[in-house]
């Protein structure tokens, strides 16, 4: 805790006061006007302005366990933060990309793949079990490797399509004007891997001579 005491206890002077940054830290006193809406996983080993580079104001950013959208809350239903925040973000910042960040190694997803016991944290099992459709894709994967990469992958898609649901998510991007997508970053070498729909993967390499192979064999995630 120390090291981060005292680096808070620097930030300004080190940082803000520093001519090179002064002027930018001063118009965030004028308000924000982030690019994107990233939403990913609160694990600590995900640091979004770290991967993207994103200095302050450029990203906004939702954090929850195992970067899950709940569904948008109907009437009558419990306000739920997470609802408010992609809301703000796109009605009233008006982001025009969001992002749902997977990532491997993730203990949320691990668990949903492993079946876990999860009633010694009945706020993480709760959360999960009403955040996470029974008949998810992602409940049906077994744990292939250690990292879940592809548990992780097919769990950041169905996010989105839980966000195309809601409301404000739906009209922008019926009109062009928001767009969304699915990343996957590994924890352990750095790299980011974006989902690519069929129709926007490049033709698949193979040796000459050798005929085409199935688009189905090809990873629905590749490099940025």
């Amino acid at each position: 805790m120390k090291s981060l005491i005292d680096n808070a206890r620097s930030f300004a002077t080190t940082h803000v006061a520093d001519p090179q940054n002064a002027a930018a830290f001063r118009a965030l006193g004028a308000g924000q006007s982030p690019d994107a809406l990233f939403i990913t996983c609160s694990d600590s080993r995900v640091v979004p302005a770290l991967i993207t580079g994103a200095r302050p104001g450029e990203l906004f950013e939702l954090r929850t366990a195992g970067n899950v959208v709940p569904p948008y809350p109907g009437p009558g239903a419990e306000p739920a933060g997470e609802a408010a925040t992609v809301e703000y973000a796109v009605c009233v910042l008006g982001v025009r990309d969001i992002v749902v960040c997977g990532h491997s190694h993730c203990g949320a997803v691990g668990a949903l793949v492993r079946g876990d016991d999860l009633s010694a944290i009945p706020a993480v099992r709760d959360w999960l079990e009403h955040s996470v459709a029974p008949d998810a894709a992602v409940r049906s994967l077994a744990p292939t490797s250690a990292d879940v990469a592809e548990a992780v992958q097919a769990h950041a898609l169905a996010q989105l399509e839980r966000l195309r649901g809601y409301p404000c998510v739906r009209e922008r991007t019926a009109d062009g004007s928001l767009t969304l997508h699915a990343w996957y970053y590994e924890v352990h070498t750095g790299a980011v891997l974006a989902h690519r729909p069929p129709s926007e993967q490049p033709p698949p390499a193979h040796a000459p001579g050798e005929g085409a192979r199935p688009a189905g064999v090809r990873p629905a995630f590749g490099p940025l």
